[in-house]
């Protein structure tokens, strides 16, 4: 199992594999607001990407705004959290034949120029799995205790899953056709970051980290972890697996 750092790769806007064979998941939860700009960013940057919004129980018009910018979009009746959301979109796109699958959030804090370096390494096969590291590349306006929780997540990760991170919960991430075959959420909301770590380990897939960008706002940062939420995270990614 591979623990290299892909090198930077230079921005493009040209992907290394024929977008059709790539599809992106976005879960969304009363995005509204955000996710019109995030489809536009991805949908003009590469023509013919398969884009899939699962729109998770919003009470906003997070689906209809999805929909007429040319997303296919699946719905949860009920918010039954991202890991969930994430899960479906998995499933649907390798039914629906993806050779990629880019996760990507909702809420404008990925970059879409970041795709190319994320799925470089999996088409040219020097690994199963590409996850984003904003400690490799930047995370911009990321206040200072956040970055001290993210190092001690970081850590947390690299106790529980054996794997030699530098940035844990990025849900920036591309996997292979074949990976994808390897992951089976169970844990619904946030603890679903974790355990997707402990799917690359038992199944042995090659993964490397790749610097991406990671945009923070007021409005993100109010969305995000908090110390006590963090502590919920782990409580039930542990609990989940004393059960499994």
């Amino acid at each position: 199992m591979s623990t290299q750092t892909a090198p930077a790769v230079a921005k493009s806007d040209r992907l290394p594999v024929d977008p059709a064979e790539v599809f992106v998941v976005i879960p969304a939860y009363n995005e509204a607001a955000r996710i019109g700009p995030v489809l536009d960013g991805l949908l003009s940057l590469y023509a013919g990407l398969n884009v899939v919004v699962i729109d998770d129980g919003s009470t906003d018009q997070t689906a209809q705004l999805a929909a007429q910018r040319g997303a296919i979009v699946l719905r949860h009746v009920i918010n039954r959290g991202q890991g969930a959301a994430l899960q479906t979109g998995i499933t649907y796109s390798l039914l629906r034949g993806a050779n990629y699958i880019v996760t990507f959030d909702a809420d404008g804090q990925h970059n879409p120029a970041d795709l190319p370096a994320l799925l470089e390494p999996l088409a040219a096969g020097k690994c199963d799995v590409a996850l984003g590291s904003r400690f490799l590349g930047r995370a911009p306006d990321l206040p200072a205790l956040r970055r001290l929780l993210l190092y001690a997540g970081t850590v947390f990760t690299r106790l529980t899953s054996g794997l030699k991170l530098t940035d844990c919960h990025n849900g920036l991430r591309a996997i292979s056709r074949q990976a994808a075959h390897n992951i089976q959420l169970r844990q619904d909301r946030m603890a679903h970051a974790s355990e997707f770590y402990d799917h690359i380990r038992r199944a042995g897939l090659r993964y490397l980290e790749v610097p991406v960008t990671i945009k923070y706002s007021a409005e993100t940062l109010s969305k995000g972890q908090k110390g006590l939420n963090a502590l919920s995270v782990a409580f039930h990614y542990l609990f989940g697996k004393v059960r499994g």
